[in-house]
C-alpha cells in the first residue's frame, strides 16, 4: 500500500506564501500522475493542480499564476508553492497519486489564510 504524507500547511496572512510537500513511498513520485486537491470549509473537494510522469502540468483557473507544482524525484516529494494567498485559498489540501487504476490519497494538511 502506497503512502502519501502532506506537510507544510499552516496559517498565513493574505498575500503570503506557503509551500506544501507531498512525500510518497516507492517510485510513485517519478511515474504516477500527482494531483493536489483542496476542500474548503463546507464545500466539495476540488482539483488545484496536477503533474504527470512526463511533466505535463495543469492548474485550476483560480490558482493559475499564483501556485506552482513541481517534483523532486530524488527526494520522492511533490511540492505546491502557493503565493499571493487569499482567504478563498483556505482549505484542507490533499495529495493524490493515480496510475493504471491505482488511486492513493494523503491525510491532508490545513491551510488557513486570514488577517
Amino acid at each position: 500500500q502506497a503512502q502519501l504524507v502532506e506537510s507544510g500547511g499552516g496559517s498565513v496572512q493574505p498575500g503570503g506564501s506557503l509551500r506544501l510537500s507531498c512525500a510518497a513511498s516507492g517510485n510513485i513520485v517519478s511515474i504516477y500522475t500527482i494531483y493536489w486537491f483542496r476542500q474548503p470549509p463546507g464545500q466539495e473537494r476540488e482539483l488545484v493542480a496536477g503533474i504527470t510522469g512526463g511533466d505535463i502540468i495543469n492548474y485550476a483557473p483560480s490558482v493559475e499564476g499564483r501556485f506552482t507544482i513541481s517534483r523532486d524525484n530524488a527526494k520522492k516529494v511533490v511540492y505546491l508553492q502557493m503565493n499571493s494567498l487569499t482567504s478563498e485559498d483556505t482549505a484542507v489540501y490533499y495529495c493524490n497519486a493515480r496510475l493504471a487504476g491505482r488511486n492513493y490519497w494523503g491525510q491532508g494538511t490545513q491551510v488557513t489564510v486570514s488577517p
